[in-house]
């Protein structure tokens, strides 16, 4: 009895294991996925207009998120856990632009980064989901891939 108690254990051990390796693997791979320039084309389903658009740049070396906001300067950092991604400590510069569609789009840019819950990429195309409804916050094409 001893000996089958020990077995399972050492085999649940390694099961779990080897479950957490290949969710890191999978982390990793997502990470380097996401790795690049993007710009933003629609934000709340809506396709933007000629004004500025965000851009970002998300780096796999550092989790970090480098961009502007069509009007300010934007960094942060973020994470993945999955299909899961959390933006975290973003910092704007305080300029305050004359456009006030520029300050809305600015706005939008902001709080889908906050809400974000999930994302895909598909064809060169991020896009970031609501945490709470699952709706589509933000499209952004990924630059330099056709």
């Amino acid at each position: 009895m001893r000996k089958f108690t020990a077995i399972s254990i050492l085999l649940l051990t390694v099961l779990f294991m080897s479950c957490d390796e290949t969710k890191k693997v999978i982390d990793v791979a997502g990470n380097v996925q996401l790795t690049g320039s993007y710009d933003v084309v629609s934000l709340k389903g809506e396709k933007l207009g000629k004004t500025p658009h965000p851009t970002f740049t998300l780096s796999a070396i550092n989790n970090s998120l480098r961009g502007t906001t069509g009007c300010n300067s934007v960094f942060g950092s973020y994470s993945i856990d999955l299909y899961a991604i959390n933006f975290t400590d973003i910092a704007v510069s305080e300029k305050m632009c004359a456009e006030t569609d520029v300050m809305k789009t600015e706005r939008n840019f902001l709080d889908a980064l906050n809400n974000s819950g999930s994302f895909t990429i598909e064809n060169n195309t991020l896009t970031l989901f609501s945490k709470t409804d699952r709706s589509v916050l933000l499209t952004a094409k990924k630059e330099g891939n056709n």
